[in-house]
């Protein structure tokens, strides 16, 4: 709805830009917070964010690009305007977690009370980096009929302008927000390392399929005109979220019988 926050000189400062970073500052607090309660380093864990935050951003952005390619091939420059917007998640999530993998194993940490310990931020600063979105324009809907409908008129949005939409950045948003609930929920009454962190990719995985059938922007097409690049991504992430839901939840009973 607002691209531009505000003007500082001949700077321009972005709204998406303002609420993503906001995002990674909310979610890298949380995880700070949080690695204290769980008896975890938190300067390892803020030294961990770095690496996190970086690779989420060149695969997130690197996802976008390579699904709207045809329109960087004449302005490839703009590849690089990230705070005007244009991220896609699961580019960043996956690369992020190859990072958060290796920074782990290498440091010797326990691997899933980490995810565990950072799941329910990365929910909370996706919520927020959402809005962003919503001011942006981009991950915009398909043309809505009904009372809720957004209509962007600023230009320099990234919707289609003049036309209501599916707010499908807000619903995403909102969305969001209750798994940082459900997550908080889950951390408190968890039985097993990991429990929190999968919990998060199922619920999510299950939420960004059904949104996607809202949302009217380019992003690829795993099935041309049928099943979007996310929703193939979601598809492999649901069985694999509830085949180590299954499986450390057998491994921590295994160890809890042995040790009795």
């Amino acid at each position: 709805m607002h691209p531009v926050l505000f003007h500082i000189g001949r700077y321009t400062i972005y709204s998406y830009g303002v609420l993503v970073a906001l995002g990674f500052a909310a979610g890298i607090t949380w995880a700070y917070f949080n690695a204290r309660r769980e008896g975890i380093n938190p300067g390892q864990i803020l030294d961990l964010s770095f690496y996190l935050v970086l690779s989420a951003v060149i695969g997130a952005r690197l996802f976008y690009v390579l699904i709207d390619f045809q329109s960087y091939i004449d302005h490839p420059l703009r590849i690089f305007k990230i705070w005007e917007g244009g991220l896609v998640f699961y580019g960043g999530l996956i690369l992020a977690g190859i990072m958060g993998s290796w920074y782990i194993l290498h440091h010797r940490l326990p691997h899933w009370r980490v995810m565990d310990i950072f799941a329910p931020g990365i929910a909370l600063g996706h919520a927020i980096g959402r809005i962003g979105c919503f001011c942006a324009g981009c991950c915009y809907g398909k043309v809505c009929h009904c009372s809720f409908g957004v209509v962007f008129k600023d230009p320099r949005s990234l919707a289609r302008l003049g036309i209501p939409l599916y707010p499908t950045q807000l619903i995403s948003s909102l969305t969001l927000f209750t798994i940082f609930v459900i997550l908080i929920f889950v951390n408190r009454h968890k039985k097993f390392d990991g429990q929190v962190f999968w919990s998060y990719i199922f619920i999510y995985a299950l939420a960004r399929f059904g949104i996607e059938f809202l949302r009217g922007d380019p992003r690829g097409f795993t099935i041309p005109g049928l099943i979007s690049t996310s929703q193939g991504i979601s598809l492999v992430l649901i069985p694999v979220s509830i085949y180590f839901l299954v499986r450390l939840r057998r491994q921590s009973e295994k160890q809890g019988g042995d040790e009795s």
